[in-house]
C-alpha cells in the first residue's frame, strides 16, 4: 500500500489512472467504516480501478474548533496497518489545515477530481465536507455526473439495534468494556506508536518492556494489565501490556508498557501496534519487585492460554 499526504503526490503517482475512493474521517476504522472501504475496494477490483482511501492525518475539529476535539480512537500507525489489511492500494492521509477548512464543497471536489481521477466516490450517510460541512452525501449524488464520477452512499451498520458510531465506541472504551469495543470495531482495539525510553527497570526483573506515551487526546482503556498482540516489522507476537502509572515504584506519567513474549532486542524508536484482546487484572501496587515479578509470571501464563497461536 502506498501512503501519500499531498494531492500533488498522488496525482504524480496515478498518472491519469482512474480510482474508486472511500471518503471519511475513519477514526478507529470501525465496522461501519470497514463496510464503506470494502465497498470502494470491491468497485475498484470489479472495474479495474485503483482503490483509494481519502482521510485526514488530524481530526478536522483540531483546526475548526480545538476545544471540541473528541478523544481519538485510532492513530495513523494502526489506521494505516488496517487499511492495508483491507486491501487498500493508496491511503491519502491529508493534514487538515486552515486553508482546507475554508474550501467550499465545490473547491474540495475540484481538487479531489483533478488529483485522484475518481470513477466512484463512496461515503457514509453522515459524511460532510467543505467549509462548515456544507457538502454531504446528497450533494455528491446530485453533482456526480457533472464531475464525472458515480456517488455511492454506504448503509449504516447496526449492532444491537443501534448504529455503530465513533461516539458510541469512545464511551465503551472509557467504561472498559473491551468485549463490546472489539465487537463494534470489528477487530481488537489498537494503539500504535513509536517506542520511547522508559526507566529500564523491566529488564532488571526479567520483563523488559517497550514503552509508548499516551497522548492527552487519545481514547484509552482503564488502567490494568491486558493480554495483547503486538504487530512489529511485519511480525505478530503475543504480549502482556500494562496501562498505568507503575505504582509499585515511585510512579510515572500514565503510559503503556508492553512485554513482548519470546522476543529480545532493542526497540527504541521502533513503530509498533498493540492490539488489546483481554483484560487480565486491575492495576495494583505491589509490596516490592519480587511480588510484582510473581504476578507478571501469572499474567504471562494466563495471556499465553488466552491468546491463540500466532501464525
Amino acid at each position: 500500500m502506498q501512503i501519500f499526504n499531498k494531492f500533488s503526490d498522488i496525482k504524480s503517482y496515478l498518472q491519469g489512472r482512474r480510482t474508486a475512493i472511500a471518503l471519511g474521517t475513519f477514526d478507529g476504522v470501525h465496522v461501519g467504516h470497514q463496510s464503506i472501504i470494502r465497498q470502494a475496494m470491491e468497485l475498484a477490483e470489479k472495474h479495474g480501478l485503483v482503490g483509494v482511501v481519502f482521510t485526514f492525518l488530524n481530526h478536522p475539529l483540531s483546526v475548526v474548533a480545538p476545544d471540541r476535539v473528541p478523544f481519538q480512537i485510532g492513530d495513523n500507525i494502526s489506521k494505516a496497518a488496517y487499511m492495508e489489511k483491507l486491501g487498500v492500494d493508496i491511503l491519502l492521509n491529508v493534514p487538515f489545515s486552515e486553508k482546507l477548512s475554508r474550501q467550499s464543497p465545490e473547491e474540495f471536489l475540484d481538487n479531489l477530481c483533478r488529483s485522484c481521477n475518481p470513477e466512484y466516490l463512496v461515503t457514509g450517510p453522515n459524511f460532510t465536507f467543505g467549509k462548515k460541512g456544507k457538502g454531504n452525501s446528497r450533494m455528491l449524488s446530485r453533482v456526480a455526473s457533472e464531475y464525472g464520477f458515480v456517488a455511492e452512499v454506504g448503509k449504516a451498520v447496526q449492532i444491537d439495534g443501534r448504529m455503530v458510531s465513533s461516539t458510541q465506541i469512545r464511551a465503551l472504551i472509557e467504561e472498559g468494556d473491551l468485549v463490546k469495543t472489539n465487537e463494534y470495531l470489528g477487530k481488537p482495539f489498537s494503539f500504535g506508536g513509536r517506542v520511547v525510553h522508559g526507566d529500564h527497570r523491566g529488564r532488571t526483573i526479567g520483563f523488559p518492556t517497550a514503552n509508548l506515551a499516551i497522548p492527552d487526546k487519545r481514547a484509552m482503556l482503564p488502567n490494568g494489565a491486558y493480554g495483547v498482540y503486538v504487530l512489529m516489522n511485519g511480525q505478530k507476537y503475543k504480549g502482556i501490556a500494562n496501562i498505568g502509572t507503575n505504582p509499585t515504584f515511585d510512579g510515572c506519567k500514565r503510559r503503556l508498557e508492553v512485554h513482548i513474549l519470546d522476543f529480545s532486542g532493542n526497540l527504541y524508536d521502533c513503530p509498533l501496534t498493540v492490539q488489546f484482546v483481554y483484560k487480565l487484572r486491575e492495576e495494583k501496587k505491589f509490596s516490592g519487585a519480587d511480588a510484582l515479578v510473581r504476578q507478571l509470571h501469572l499474567d504471562e501464563e494466563k495471556a499465553r492460554s488466552i491468546l491463540a497461536d500466532v501464525n
